[in-house]
């Protein structure tokens, strides 16, 4: 006899408000009667209220039992083709049914990556790391820098260095966007 397969269903009440085009690919029942939600488009967190796209995870890692994720966010500067971007305090959720939630998470951030290169930048003990992501939903590449430690990202020649590198790698890429 076949068995039946059972697909899980998220609970209604526990549903976000999905974008247009976004669907839920897998759910986690997490501590405090609360569930994380992976789509195709990024992951809602309890009680954020908002999706963090996938593009906006600048790490995560999976212990077993729970999901530590490192989201990034824009650092305003004025006038460059690409986005300096820094990292935010560590979310640690335990996942008590995390079903495929750290598999989809693992996946779909390395899919969002379409180029990454570190540069080391002279006078200092640090670098910078230039990121092309994909972003759900906008046609071409979206352009980051994540500055070491210690960095100072408006230091003289800094500026300069980072555009030409971020050009390198649009170049590498046949991409302007």
């Amino acid at each position: 006899m076949f068995g039946i397969l059972k697909r899980r269903r998220l609970p209604a009440g526990k549903r976000p408000q999905l974008g247009p085009d976004e669907r839920v690919v897998a759910w986690a029942v997490a501590t405090g009667d609360n569930v994380v939600v992976a789509t195709n488009h990024g992951l809602w967190l309890p009680e954020a209220g908002e999706r963090l796209g996938w593009h906006e995870i600048h790490k995560a890692t999976w212990s077993g039992r729970q999901l530590a994720v490192i989201a990034a966010r824009e650092v305003p500067m004025d006038g460059e083709e690409y986005v300096v971007m820094t990292d935010l305090a560590p979310l640690i959720l335990t996942l008590l049914d995390p079903d495929r939630v750290p598999e989809q998470v693992r996946v779909r951030v390395n899919k969002s990556i379409a180029h990454t290169s570190h540069h080391p930048i002279e006078g200092t003990r640090g670098g910078v790391r230039v990121v092309g992501r994909r972003v759900p939903g906008v046609n071409g590449l979206r352009w980051t820098v994540r500055y070491d430690e210690g960095v100072d990202p408006e230091a003289s020649g800094v500026p300069e260095y980072t555009r030409e590198l971020v050009a390198w790698a649009r170049s590498g890429l046949g991409t302007t966007s």
